[in-house]
């Protein structure tokens, strides 16, 4: 097929022809919106570096859950600013957290929106790291029965779907084997399962109060280098038992997307991160980009690489852009 026999640009020439032939189509049901919960009541704390998004209490984060879904997006993220911390982060598990509470209410008044739900412990230890520590190192093995733990307790308070973030070994099998020990063995698992140690992570930091105290993660999320080692370890949480496999970030590593979409015979989710949502709408606000058109031109790129649904503070706004476009 060569010029001047074939013109790709024929194809081009209309907006009917380039809706016919587009191979990759965003749609409002491969959004999920992340939203931070904080205690208390009519709070609503701006992130700085998130601009649009906010630490809200529950009376908040429920006006914005009825929003996501009247705009035919099929569901939120609950991550969780506690009260209080400690060494064995006891406020992720426990039956009147933060997380709990929000995912209750959230159930309770808009039903049919699915509440998937963070399962870490970096919120809640008062070191910010993703598991318990033994000396300065995070006990790997010493973390899971709390991970599994933190996951059943979002379940009993219903929860739709529980996503071990932490990324400690075996985390996957444990909270498999207790929620199906505990009769929940309908709940899917959402795998963070190739989550690099990336510093785009930067603006989530702050909004969930996460940031370790010491040191970094780079001890057990992955290296930013390595591509089959995410292979390795989406194989192994399929092993244990997920239900879907994540990759995260989004937007640096599309070729992980795509390498895992072709390995793996599962749904593919992607977190399109804060620092990406950060750099997008500070260029935006600088007038360097069109802030709306790169938005859906990443999300775009995300789906055609191969993830079947996308993570992102932009939910709102793609939701919005889609259903305006009809």
């Amino acid at each position: 097929m060569l010029f001047p026999d074939y013109r790709p640009r024929r194809l081009r020439q209309s907006v009917a022809f380039r809706r016919m032939i587009r191979e990759t189509t965003l749609s409002t049901d491969d959004l999920i919106l992340p939203l931070f919960a904080i205690d208390g009541k009519g709070v609503k704390n701006p992130i700085p570096s998130m601009p649009g998004h906010y630490q809200l209490s529950i009376d908040h984060l429920l006006k914005i859950a009825k929003k996501a879904h009247d705009l035919r997006i099929p569901a939120i993220m609950i991550f969780g600013i506690p009260k209080k911390k400690d060494s064995l982060a006891t406020s992720a598990y426990a039956e009147d957290g933060i997380v709990q509470k929000a995912a209750k209410a959230v159930k309770d008044n808009v039903s049919d929106l699915a509440v998937i739900t963070d399962v870490c412990l970096c919120q809640y230890t008062d070191h910010g790291h993703c598991g318990v520590l033994k000396g300065n190192i995070v006990d790997n093995d010493a973390s899971l029965d709390l991970l599994a733990q933190t996951a059943l307790s979002h379940v009993k308070a219903g929860a739709d779907m529980v996503a071990p973030s932490d990324m400690m070994d075996g985390r996957v099998a444990e909270i498999r084997d207790l929620l199906d020990d505990n009769g929940f063995s309908d709940i899917p698992i959402m795998s963070y399962a190739a989550k690099y140690c990336s510093a785009y992570y930067g603006p989530f930091r702050e909004a969930a109060e996460s940031a370790p105290k010491f040191g970094d993660r780079k001890t057990y999320q992955m290296d930013p280098a390595n591509a089959l080692e995410a292979i390795r370890e989406a194989t192994m949480d399929v092993e244990e038992g997920a239900d879907i496999i994540m990759v995260k970030p989004a937007l640096p590593y599309l070729d992980i997307i795509c390498r895992i979409r072709d390995e793996i015979d599962l749904p593919i989710a992607a977190y399109n991160v804060s620092g990406e949502y950060a750099i997008i709408k500070a260029a935006d606000k600088m007038g360097w980009v069109d802030g709306q058109k790169v938005m859906m031109e990443t999300l775009t790129a995300i789906k055609r690489a191969g993830a079947k649904m996308i993570l992102t503070y932009f939910a709102i706004e793609a939701a919005m852009e889609i259903i305006e476009a009809g």
